[in-house]
């Protein structure tokens, strides 16, 4: 494929769904990220795209969102590898808030397993995750209805939300960074995800690597309103957001890298894994990791490694 046909294809993917990652580029045009990146540079010195950490979005991205369906193609197997792992931080009898975004709703699917719990969100697609689960409980915000992403916004969501505690809060957005911490596109849901988190002990941010670095228009969390944060395998392999993690665990929060293919209930016999990719098994029910363990996908012991145990 020649450049320009190349280039031409990465400006119709963006502009079909506003954001798309390096990675999911290179697999499309059938080339190297190194060659997508070269062409993303291109790209945008014409002014017909902006560059982000891992990926690329239309030039005024800091406040466009992409729709639903778009979002739920971006990404797919980290957010997927991201809720495994999120999942595996909620315990039986929990009482939780889980906020509207296509990663927490692949966490709502994995939460039907668990028995007991109560959980409170604004976002029907959660809610119709649950719907069917044994001993789940779930508690639906006021609101009005927001159709890009199916969740409940503005005043009625955020009163119903007033003196609500919960032991953790799982949220989404649009864009993280170190110096800005969460942030979102739309100024109501960004409101209510204020009111989420205030509701909860605990905040943990589900965010795959292509959020990593981008700054959107409204903040939703600081950085040290943000106990952890699970991200994807790829945020630690590659520099601008290896150094972003970097940061943000100097700020205090909790770095869990999800490694991909990793599920909630892996098998018992495994084929033995690169030195590189090694993760240790969960630790039992209810106790303490055994000596030598690290917690569920927890990279290596490097520097940034040794700062999360």
């Amino acid at each position: 494929m020649f450049a320009a046909e190349r280039r031409q294809l990465i400006l119709e993917m963006v502009r079909a769904n506003g954001a798309v990652s390096l990675r999911e580029l290179a697999r499309v045009v059938q080339t190297s990220e190194v060659t997508v990146r070269r062409d993303v540079r291109a790209l945008e010195a014409e002014g017909l795209l902006d560059r982000r950490h891992g990926g690329a979005v239309l030039p005024g991205g800091f406040s466009r969102e992409p729709g639903y369906p778009q979002k739920t193609h971006l990404a797919a197997a980290e957010k997927s590898a991201i809720a495994d792992l999120a999942a595996g931080l909620v315990e039986e009898g929990d009482a939780v808030v889980v906020g509207a975004g296509t990663t927490t709703q692949e966490l709502a699917r994995r939460l039907a397993r668990i028995p007991g719990l109560t959980v409170v969100t604004n976002s029907l697609l959660v809610a119709q995750a649950l719907a069917h689960a044994n001993r789940v409980e779930v508690v639906m915000t006021g609101g009005t209805l927001r159709g890009s992403n199916y969740a409940l916004v503005g005043s009625g969501a955020e009163q119903s939300l007033h003196g609500l505690r919960v032991t953790k809060a799982f949220i989404s957005g649009s864009g993280l960074t170190a110096e800005r911490g969460l942030s979102t596109t739309n100024m109501l849901s960004a409101s209510v995800d204020r009111a989420l988190v205030q509701s909860a002990a605990e905040v943990i941010v589900l965010a795959d690597h292509t959020k990593l670095g981008a700054d959107t228009m409204f903040q939703t969390v600081p950085t040290d309103g943000i106990t952890r944060l699970v991200t994807d395998e790829h945020a630690a392999a590659a520099d601008p957001t290896a150094r972003e993690l970097d940061l943000l665990a100097d700020c205090g929060v909790q770095i869990v890298i999800a490694p991909l293919g990793l599920t909630a209930e892996p098998p018992a016999h495994q084929p033995p894994q690169s030195p590189a990719t090694q993760r240790r098994t969960a630790p039992p029910p209810g106790g303490a990791p055994l000596p030598g363990q690290r917690r569920p996908g927890q990279l290596p012991p490097t520097r940034l490694a040794e700062r999360v145990r």
